[in-house]
C-alpha cells in the first residue's frame, strides 16, 4: 500500500476508505451492476438485498438513501482537515475562501453539466449532488471557525427553517408539505427551473443538507483535536445515536416523515445519524486498529472521487458502459450464457475496469483536484 497510498503524518486513512467506498457503490449504479443484478430476479433474500441498493420510493429509508448524506458529511471532514492543516502553514481564512469560493463555482457548473450529459442535450438543472454540494460547503465554510456550539445551533436552525418553509408556505397545488410532487420543494423549482423532478427529488435540499457539511465539520475539528482515540469515538457514537433517535423519533411520532427525496429534517438527522456511526467504526478500525492492509484497494478510488464520478457519469454512462457490453455480451452468447447473466458479467467488468483506472492513476501520484 505504501508505494500506492501517500503516506502523510497524521493522515487519517478511514476517511480516505469512507470516501472509496461512497465512489466505488456509485460507480456500481453507474455501471448498472445492481440494476442487472435484479433483472435476475433471484428472489427470497436476495432481491431484498438488492433493494437496499436503490432509493425509497418515498417515505422510508435505505441503504442506498445514506450514500449522499455520507458524501455530503465527509466533504465537509475533508474541507475542515484540508483548512486545518492550511493554518498551520499561515494560511487565513480569508485568503483559503477565494479558495472555497472557486471551488464551489467549479462544483457548480459541473453540476449543472453533467446533467446535460444525462439528458443529451442542455437542460438547466440543480439537482446533482456536485450542485448541491458547491452551495453546502460555502455555508459550512462560513461558519467554520465557531464553537461546536454555534454550529450545531446554526444547523438546528436550517432544519426548523425547512419545517417552516414546507408547513407555511403553501401554492395552489403545491399545498401538501409531505406529497410528492405537491410540496414546497416542487413549487420552488418551478420557480428556479420552470419544471419538477419526475422522481420528486427538489433544489431546496440544500438547506437541510447543508447540516450534512456542517456537521461533517464538527467531526473534522474533532478528529483533529487533541482528544484521545477512545474519545473521539465515544463523540462520534453519541451524535450517531442522538441523530437516530431524534429522526426515528419524529417519523415514528408522525411529526415529520423521514423521506430522503425532500431531505425532511427527519431523515436528515437519521442519516447523519447512520453516517455518524459508519465513520466511528471506520476510524477505529483503521486509524486505531490499524486494520488497513488491504485498505489500498478503496483508497485509490478514494483519492480521485471528483474524477471517478465524472467518469462514470459521463465517458462511462455514455461511452464505456456500452462498449464493455459488445465485446462481454457477444463472447458470453457464443459461449451460450443467458442474456441475463451476460448482463451482469458485463457490468461487473467495466466496474473493474474503472477501478483499474483509480488504480492506475494512483500508481502514477495522479490526482484530480478541483
Amino acid at each position: 500500500m505504501e508505494s500506492i497510498v501517500p503516506q502523510k503524518s497524521g493522515r487519517l486513512l478511514s476517511l480516505d476508505v469512507m470516501r472509496g467506498l461512497i465512489m466505488i457503490f456509485l460507480a456500481g449504479e453507474a455501471c448498472s451492476v445492481y440494476e442487472s443484478l435484479r433483472e435476475l430476479h433471484v428472489g427470497g433474500a436476495f432481491d431484498n438485498l438488492l433493494l437496499q441498493f436503490d432509493h425509497h420510493p418515498w417515505h422510508g429509508l435505505r441503504l442506498w438513501d445514506l450514500i449522499q448524506p455520507a458524501f455530503m458529511l465527509i466533504a465537509g471532514t475533508a474541507m475542515y482537515i484540508s483548512y486545518h492543516n492550511k493554518q498551520k502553514k499561515g494560511i487565513t481564512w480569508g485568503q483559503n475562501f477565494k479558495h472555497i469560493a472557486l471551488r464551489s463555482l467549479k462544483l457548480f457548473i459541473l453540476g449543472t453539466a453533467v446533467q446535460c450529459f444525462y439528458k443529451g442535450h442542455l437542460v438547466w438543472e440543480l439537482w446533482n449532488v456536485l450542485t448541491q454540494l458547491s452551495v453546502t460547503s460555502l455555508i459550512a465554510y462560513l461558519i467554520i471557525n465557531r464553537s461546536y456550539t454555534f454550529q450545531i445551533i446554526v444547523s438546528a436552525l436550517l432544519l426548523i427553517l425547512t419545517e417552516i418553509l414546507y408547513r407555511t408556505i403553501l401554492m395552489n397545488g403545491f399545498d401538501s408539505p409531505f406529497m410528492e410532487y405537491h410540496n414546497f420543494g416542487a413549487y420552488m423549482d418551478t420557480v428556479l427551473m420552470g419544471k419538477i423532478n419526475f422522481d420528486g427529488w427538489v433544489t431546496i435540499n440544500i438547506i437541510p443538507t447543508a447540516a450534512h457539511t456542517i456537521w461533517g465539520v464538527l467531526a473534522g475539528k474533532l478528529l483533529m483535536s487533541s482528544k484521545t482515540a477512545k474519545q473521539k469515538i465515544q463523540y462520534l457514537i453519541i451524535a450517531g445515536i442522538i441523530g437516530l433517535v431524534l429522526g426515528f423519533g419524529l417519523d415514528k411520532t408522525q411529526i415529520t416523515p423521514i423521506i430522503k427525496r425532500i431531505a425532511t429534517s427527519s431523515f436528515t438527522l437519521a442519516s447523519g445519524g447512520w453516517v455518524f456511526l459508519l465513520m466511528a467504526l471506520l476510524y477505529w478500525l483503521i486509524d486505531v486498529k490499524k486494520l488497513n492492509k488491504y485498505a489500498w484497494i478503496v483508497v485509490v478510488v478514494g483519492m480521485n472521487s471528483i474524477f471517478i464520478y465524472y467518469f462514470f457519469n459521463t465517458v462511462g454512462y455514455q461511452w464505456l458502459n456500452g462498449a464493455v457490453a459488445i465485446f462481454v455480451k457477444g463472447f458470453a452468447g457464443l459461449i451460450g450464457i443467458a442474456p441475463k447473466a451476460s448482463a451482469v458479467l458485463s457490468a461487473l467488468t467495466t466496474w473493474v475496469l474503472e477501478w483499474g483506472l483509480c488504480y492506475w492513476l494512483a500508481k502514477r501520484k495522479i490526482f484530480v483536484k478541483l
